[in-house]
């Protein structure tokens, strides 16, 4: 006798032992779905960066503006570094730097850049900026690349990022190590270079009569550096 149409029935592939009625919707096969953070109510700074100033920051600031409306994002704050190469550290980008100050501050859940260039031009500085965020509970957003952090794959590639910078990080201690230690075996005297009793006693000297820093290190054939220890001792 055959099955009624509207009772159950075992299905084959991709359901395979879940069983549903006839004309009912298929299971969703997407993993989690509901349980993964898609990034609602999330802080979100925008990092914005060309290198001449004769360049505009508007593409990017109109694409990463679309994406926060439809995620549901709040633009804390936009910041614009203009005329500025991305080769230069922290202390030279004053907008990156007030961003990262904001995000160790704890007043950024996300960091969104139009691309992973403009975060920086250095492997190295862009790995350990990546890490830093994550010891900070902060994510980024990278549109270019398309990769979202506050999803289940983006964390993934963020925590990648992560472990390549102690990689390389590792790899230059030990490096620095091998150097010294490969100067002592060869006798090298490592650190600052030491000067006399009788040399630090002329410097103040000379320093009492009025002589600046500069003309006292080129008369006794020193360093600035020693004399401003010497000095500040």
């Amino acid at each position: 006798m055959l099955a009624d149409s509207a009772t159950y029935e075992s299905r084959s592939s991709p359901y395979e032992n879940t069983c549903f009625r006839y004309g009912d919707e298929a299971p969703s096969t997407h993993p989690n779905i509901e349980g993964e953070d898609m990034g609602k109510d999330k802080r979100v700074g925008l990092y914005l960066r060309v290198s001449t100033g004769g360049q505009t920051v508007e593409n990017q600031r109109q694409d990463l503006e679309r994406v926060a409306q439809q995620r549901g994002w709040t633009i804390v704050e936009t910041y614009v570094d203009h005329g500025i190469s991305g080769a230069k550290g922290r202390e030279k980008r004053p907008a990156f730097d007030r961003m990262c100050t904001d995000a160790a501050r704890g007043k950024l859940d996300l960091i969104a850049a139009w691309s992973i260039d403009r975060l920086g031009r250095s492997l190295h500085h862009v790995a350990t900026f990546l890490a830093e965020l994550q010891d900070q509970n902060v994510t980024v957003y990278l549109h270019q690349q398309n990769v979202d952090g506050t999803t289940a794959a983006g964390k993934a590639m963020l925590g990648m990022a992560a472990v390549f910078a102690e990689f390389e990080r590792s790899v230059t201690i030990e490096r620095i190590n091998a150097g010294l230690a490969r100067a002592r075996a060869q006798g090298k005297t490592l650190g600052r270079p030491t000067i006399d009793s009788k040399t630090e006693r002329r410097i103040k000297q000379l320093r009492a009569k009025g002589n600046g820093m500069l003309k006292i290190a080129k008369q006794l054939g020193v360093g600035t550096s020693t004399v401003q220890r010497v000095l500040a001792s």
